[in-house]
């Protein structure tokens, strides 16, 4: 399967963004999905993930209660509403895939074009 995260852009502190995690090859509906976020001279960390079906959801404790994952298989589709954005969560942003949803990076593979965040202060 090959991904394509997609939506970023520049917004404001307390803005809002919703990410796009577009798959293509294969069916998404095959995979958990998570996403991950990458600062300058950071390693990528973990920032959300989901089943499959959708119904198990992980989240990292910076992004609970800000940021929602959500998929639309169907759409072959993963999404990424991220509200009341800080500085703190500007970086590249990627969606992989795995066999079961995790929140260890290197468990996820097909990464594809990360998409840029950048929340101004």
């Amino acid at each position: 399967v090959q991904l394509q995260a997609s939506g970023g852009g520049l917004v404001q502190a307390g803005g809002s963004l919703r990410l796009s995690c577009a798959a293509s090859g294969r069916t998404l509906s095959s995979y958990a999905v998570g996403w991950f976020r990458q600062a300058p001279e950071k390693g990528r960390e973990f920032v959300a993930g989901v089943s499959q079906s959708g119904t198990t959801k992980l989240y990292a404790d910076s992004v609970k209660g800000r940021f929602t994952i959500s998929r639309d298989n169907a759409q072959n589709t993963v999404y990424l509403q991220m509200n009341s954005l800080k500085p703190e969560d500007t970086a590249d942003y990627y969606c992989g895939a795995s066999p079961y949803i995790t929140p260890h990076v290197g468990d996820y593979a097909s990464w594809g074009q990360g998409t840029q965040v950048t929340v101004s202060s």
